[in-house]
């Protein structure tokens, strides 16, 4: 049976906004089994906004690696850390059950070529670069026991996401049998996507790295699917078993950019679950670029 979480719609004009809402729940009704959650925000445009499922709570994924970047670049302004350091890249990490060892396998990975230095020292610039814009497993658990899970989550309480919850590293096993696990919501994603946007998740010079590392991307099949070809999107991506998600800062031309949040949960079909972001990304950019038209404005 299809899900639709806890709609909510902030509406910028009453017809287009919900004829936005109306076409994305329509779409969603077409996919059987759907969960989703969708936080939508046009930057400098605090009324035009739309949330659907925004505030139900879904298994992060990949998507937790944006905390732990912010996390980073906020130590590298502190001074505590420079992505120049270079650390030795192990694949051993502890469980947070009882400490107990547990390794990666490169085949369950989306990035292998990190497992070519385990044994080296490897910058943090370099990890981090791995860990966003090809997922690599291997660099996020390295940079986690770097920074600390509870100092990103803490770092997520700064920005005002409230939910979004760093507890671990990828494949901890024990962990994930026990239901900790790292969790997100759509708002959460979108609050600390527009942070990084608007230069207060880190210092400016910190914000503009993580917009440049974001939009390097190379998994682009859900929200970039939707948009003009060439259309910059800064996003990160995240699947595990059911679920896949995308949150991202979309910088459509002649507009100002938005902030756009899918999370999916119950399509156990991953081609399903693109095709849906992608529609849901299409509608999202039209309703942009016509609200853009009717009030004449251009890009920030």
């Amino acid at each position: 049976m299809l899900t639709i979480l806890c709609l909510l719609a902030t509406v910028g004009g009453p017809v287009t906004n919900d004829s936005l809402a109306q076409h994305v729940r329509e779409r969603v009704r077409q996919t059987p089994g759907a969960e989703v959650g969708i936080a939508f925000h046009r930057i400098g445009s605090p009324s035009d906004t739309l949330y659907i499922g925004a505030d139900v709570s879904m298994h992060a994924a990949s998507t937790m690696k944006v905390p732990v970047m912010i996390e980073l670049f906020r130590q590298v302004d502190s001074r505590g850390l420079s992505l120049d350091q270079k650390i030795l890249l192990v694949n051993q990490f502890g469980s947070i059950v009882d400490g107990s060892p547990y390794s990666l396998d490169s085949g369950d990975d989306s990035d292998s070529s990190v497992y070519s230095m385990v044994g080296q020292r490897v910058s943090v610039r370099d990890l981090m670069y791995h860990m966003i814009t090809r997922s690599s497993n291997l660099a996020t658990n390295a940079l986690i026991a770097l920074v600390g899970a509870q100092r990103t989550t803490a770092a997520m309480r700064s920005l005002g996401a409230n939910e979004i919850q760093v507890l671990r590293g990828v494949e901890d096993d024990k962990a994930y049998e026990r239901g900790m696990n790292n969790m997100t919501t759509a708002r959460d994603l979108a609050i600390i996507m527009q942070a990084i946007q608007e230069n207060r998740a880190a210092s400016p010079a910190s914000c503009e790295q993580m917009r440049q590392i974001l939009l390097h991307q190379e998994f682009n099949d859900a929200i970039p699917a939707g948009l003009p070809s060439g259309t910059p999107v800064a996003h990160k991506t995240g699947q595990i078993t059911a679920h896949m998600h995308d949150a991202a800062i979309v910088y459509p031309g002649g507009a100002s950019p938005y902030v756009l949040v899918i999370l999916t949960r119950g399509i156990a079909d991953e081609k399903v679950a693109k095709s849906l972001m992608a529609d849901i990304s299409r509608m999202v950019y039209e309703h942009v670029m016509s609200e853009n038209a009717a009030s004449g404005s251009g890009r920030d």
